[in-house]
């Protein structure tokens, strides 16, 4: 059985999808792999150059913007791997980063997803360990509490720009930047896919506290590297972030959990 599938989902970002596909070929070794393009309407070039280009790849063509959520589904549901991994089409592997996450998982039966160490082209880290909107971790945060502890202390506890993402963690949500899980768990999930209630932006926090509220565990492992040229394939996202993220606490937080973290927010804002 193929080990692995890897997903990539284009939109108007040929170049950046082809450098990303070079990039798994020269990289990736000791893994049987398949690539998985997925060409959400794109009208910057005809899809069909990948193929051409690629003939090992398999190309799913959409014949309407169905966003990321989406895309990723349409990719899964021709996927013969016995694991996923949803990579964003502005990402360059710079290590065997398929391999270092498989051997994870494999080793991890606990964890439902890993992700890689993200970088950008200055080499510098980026923040992609996350916690969930929490009363708890607002608290700490406001009243400066990782000030008491030992840095690398502090910085597991709060994630995000508290943590150096140089050694492992174990993490509430991990960006869908790379996002490696086992096909098999989809059976778990409402509709036994990943849920589409985001075109796009916060479907990776809903996607990560699904799997935790079945019981699983969200992991980082440095050791994967990969170069993330953030922004590259997507515009203006603010307001939309905004509203999927109001829609994310409607769909699973109290109205008073609500209240006290946009309130705990308010304090904290610079």
């Amino acid at each position: 059985m193929m080990e692995l599938s890897i997903v990539i989902i284009n939109y108007n970002t040929f170049e950046l999808t082809c450098q990303c596909i070079d990039s798994i070929v020269d990289k990736t070794h000791d893994v049987s792999y398949e690539i998985i393009v997925v060409d959400n309407a794109s009208h910057e070039r005809d899809p069909q150059e990948f193929a051409r280009r690629y003939p090992q790849i398999k190309l799913v063509r959409s014949e309407k913007n169905v966003g990321f959520a989406g895309g990723n589904n349409l990719g899964i549901a021709v996927a013969e791997g016995q694991y996923i991994v949803l990579l964003n089409s502005d990402t360059v592997l710079l290590n065997n980063a398929m391999a270092v996450c498989l051997n994870y998982l494999k080793a991890h039966p606990d964890v439902a997803v890993v992700g890689s160490a993200l970088f950008y082209p200055d080499g510098t880290r980026q923040h992609n360990c996350q916690r969930f909107p929490s009363i708890r971790y607002k608290l700490f945060e406001l009243f400066r509490l990782q000030k008491f502890l030992p840095r690398k202390t502090g910085g597991k506890i709060l994630l995000g720009g508290f943590f150096d993402h140089a050694e492992p963690v174990e993490t509430d949500w991990i960006w869908g930047t790379y996002f490696m899980f086992e096909k098999k768990l989809l059976n778990r999930l409402k509709g036994g896919k990943l849920a589409e209630t985001f075109f796009m932006y916060g479907e990776d926090v809903q996607w990560c506290l699904e799997f935790r509220k079945l019981g699983y565990r969200i992991a980082y492992e440095p050791a994967a590297h990969v170069l993330h040229l953030m922004g590259k394939s997507g515009g203006a996202k603010t307001d939309l972030m905004k509203k999927n993220e109001a829609t994310f606490m409607q769909l699973y937080y109290t109205p008073l959990e609500r209240f006290l973290i946009r309130q705990l927010n308010r304090l904290l804002a610079p």
